[in-house]
């Protein structure tokens, strides 16, 4: 660590307010109350300045990736003084771990911050799921950052042309790399992104293989590895603590533990743009206030009925409104899950309708 700087880990020097006092750091993994941190002097650790942080709460708390402000001490943790302004983040409500019942005031938790790109992983075993990608990807769009979907154990496919084409079709625009950390396949492409001084986030459920890539990427076991169980091709999740880890060649990986530790906070930009294609009927719509229920005019509707829309993109669509509205207002959120059944199950009735006039 000693021979790296912290432009090295992605800093530039005009981020530094002038009128702030103090030595510019990266947050390299957060210990509840206390900072893994990198400065000029190296790796070192830090606590926040509680009169800062807590006292009138004008400062975000640091994240992984985070760059910040720091009051050096040589001989002891460092202060923590201010949370520098951010690129991209990834965000969780704080009500995540509650009780379902319990309700209070919504706010945003970041749990990882200022990276260039996120590979959304995604195993080409069993647990393959198309609305998973759609989920990962509007987080993604959300978080100011770049999305690639990366495809992993392609040992574990004979033939993953179907998979691809399924994710290609929900993800326009979006690079796809398959890769296998045990054969080597699609290694050098994924090294493609990690250039020197650029951040990458590892996104994915457990048993997708990140801790296996990273220990690939990096040639060393920097991450436990644990087996995935054979009746659900599914896995326990390895990674604790979000932690930026540097690459032999200088890119860094925020590894993430779970896409549970993650929600559609305020993703409406997000789904906006992974949606391109649903969003773009609302326009078509006779009324400019359709709710897509029992409106004359429709677009969705007709879509629907017609195939040019189906019906499972849809429902994917509004299943991740739904939880988008679920984090900024769980009272209200559970109101509108009722109306989003009921338009559901007109659409359905009215396909099955078409279906059988046809008959």
């Amino acid at each position: 660590m000693k021979d790296k700087s912290l432009s090295d880990y992605g800093y530039n020097p005009a981020a530094k307010p002038a009128i702030i006092e103090g030595m510019p750091a990266r947050v390299i993994a957060v210990h509840k109350e206390r900072y893994e941190l990198f400065c000029e002097y190296g790796q070192i650790f830090g606590k926040l300045k509680k009169s800062v942080y807590f006292g009138e709460g004008i400062e975000e708390f640091p994240a992984t990736g985070d760059f910040v402000i720091i009051l050096y001490n040589e001989s002891g943790d460092s202060r923590i003084i201010k949370t520098l302004a951010r690129k991209s983040k990834f965000s969780r409500n704080d009500f995540s771990g509650h009780a379902a019942g319990y309700v209070r005031t919504v706010k945003e938790q970041v749990v990882a911050a200022n990276f260039d790109y996120v590979f959304i992983m995604v195993s080409l075993n069993r647990d393959f799921k198309v609305n998973r990608i759609e989920r990962y990807l509007a987080v993604v769009w959300q978080s100011g950052a770049v999305p690639v979907i990366v495809l992993t154990k392609a040992d574990l496919a004979e033939d993953c042309a179907s998979q691809i084409q399924a994710a290609a079709a929900v993800a326009a625009g979006t690079d796809i790399l398959v890769v296998s950390a045990l054969t080597g396949r699609g290694l050098q492409d994924l090294k493609a992104y990690l250039k020197p001084r650029t951040t990458v986030v590892f996104l994915g459920s457990s048993g997708v293989g990140k801790s296996t890539l990273v220990n690939s990427l990096t040639g060393a076991e920097t991450m436990q590895v644990s087996e995935i169980r054979e009746d659900d091709s599914r896995g326990r999740h390895t990674t604790t603590r979000r932690q930026l880890i540097m690459l032999p060649g200088g890119a860094m990986i925020i590894d993430t533990p779970g896409l549970r530790e993650l929600g559609m906070w305020d993703a409406e930009e997000g789904l906006g743009e992974t949606f391109a294609d649903i969003e773009s009927y609302f326009a078509r719509c006779k009324f400019n206030n359709c709710t897509h229920g029992t409106e004359p005019g429709c677009a969705v509707r007709k879509a629907v009925a017609d195939g040019s829309l189906s019906l499972e993109r849809w429902e994917s669509y509004l299943k991740l409104k739904m939880e988008m509205r679920f984090s900024q207002d769980k009272a209200g959120a559970l109101r509108a899950k009722e109306e989003k059944f009921k338009t559901i199950a007109r659409m359905n009735r009215q396909i099955e309708q078409k279906n059988k006039g046809r008959q």
